[in-house]
């Protein structure tokens, strides 16, 4: 199977979540023409789940990739490049998708003892897939439930051949803002007739800067990020409404509910002192990726001994992954594989190093093996 080509084919299509109907098309007629007798493929929603039996199953371990892209307009220049325009897979998750399948050719080659299934889970980067997934698996299909999970994330700021990963806490509590206001729009020369909502938005986003700065504990780590704001319609009317966008993110659940309550509360003060109407929208909100303590030692130590790998314990991050729902409900790892790109995780010039896939399936076979 050549697994470069498979990326490249899988990086020409992105789409975003529950929208990824040539992907799913796509992985399907690979899979099904790997050995349609050993395996069992199953839909769900516009991902699907592969069950590989084993010899003389004790225990089912389970792979998690995702398969969607994100709404990003393509800079690489890569004559791969997207063919979806405003779209991309710039967060690896062609990389991410092209290992599952490499490592499921090898346990087609070479089967193990154990069951084991492969979750391809659309919708990560929102608005969700990883619960949804469990839920129905717990309810419809818990012979599909693994009892140990894995997942890799790339990282593009470290060189290919290095695993990194930690015990516990591993990323964040994350949670998408939404803020709408509305107010009173009118003509640039009669400002006192409106109520300018370019003026409160602008007000509300300095007052936000200070919610970490002084309602979050020094000791903990919170983050609260605004990347677009936008209002009104030309430039001689008064704005009538206004929209900022952005993320929290937290190391606990308790710092993520305080950090909510304050937004709350400087919102209900901007609808005071601009006499006007502020709604929020907390979009996706993604549990922390908290690692199995056993599962990573384990890891690591198989890691260390590989050859070619370097093995690195890492420090929690704010990034989100909604593999958290996973690791709330099951024994789960999640580890960052080194794609050295000189560009990071959702930018539009994101291209990892491709080797990755020359040894990691191999790499994660030795490793199911010897569960």
């Amino acid at each position: 199977m050549d697994l470069i080509q498979i990326r490249r084919e899988l990086h020409e299509i992105p789409e975003i979540g529950f929208q990824e109907f040539k992907t799913q098309s796509y992985l399907k007629e690979i899979i099904s023409q790997m050995a349609p007798g050993r395996i069992e493929l199953v839909e769900w929603r516009t991902g699907l789940v592969v069950k590989v039996k084993g010899r003389s199953p004790a225990k089912t371990i389970g792979w998690r990739t995702d398969i969607d892209g994100l709404p990003i307009l393509e800079e690489t220049g890569l004559p791969f490049a997207s063919r979806h325009e405003g779209f991309m897979h710039a967060c690896g998750h062609d990389i991410h998708m092209a290992v599952a399948l490499g490592l499921l050719e090898q346990l087609l080659e070479h089967p193990l003892d154990n069951d084991v299934v492969i979750l391809f889970q659309p919708a990560e980067e929102g608005p969700g897939g990883a619960q949804p997934l469990l839920q129905w698996l717990e309810k419809e299909r818990p012979d599909l439930l693994p009892d140990e999970l894995f997942a890799l994330h790339i990282a593009p700021e470290l060189p290919v051949g290095t695993v990194a990963t930690k015990p516990g806490l591993l990323f964040a509590n994350t949670s998408e803002l939404f803020i709408d206001l509305h107010g009173k729009g009118g003509h640039a020369a009669y400002p006192h007739q409106t109520r300018d909502m370019a003026v409160a938005a602008a007000a509300l986003l300095m007052q936000l800067q200070t919610v970490v700065s002084r309602n979050v504990d020094p000791m903990d780590s919170a983050v609260l990020t605004v990347g677009k704001m936008s209002a009104g319609t030309v430039q001689n009317i008064i704005a009538e409404r206004a929209r900022l966008e952005g993320t929290i993110r937290t190391l606990t659940p308790e710092s993520m509910e305080s950090v909510k309550k304050r937004v709350e509360s400087l919102c209900r003060s901007i609808e005071e002192g601009y006499e006007c109407q502020v709604s929020i929208d907390y979009g996706a909100n993604y549990r922390q990726v908290d690692n199995d303590e056993q599962l990573a030692e384990s890891f690591l130590r198989y890691a260390q001994d590989a050859l070619d790998i370097q093995a690195v314990r890492s420090k929690a991050a704010m990034t989100g992954e909604d593999f958290g729902y996973f690791t709330e409900r099951l024994p789960a790892l999640m580890f960052w594989a080194g794609a050295g790109s000189d560009y990071g995780l959702h930018h539009a010039k994101l291209a990892p190093d491709e080797r990755l896939l020359s040894f990691m399936p191999k790499f994660l076979y030795e490793y199911f093996k010897q569960r």
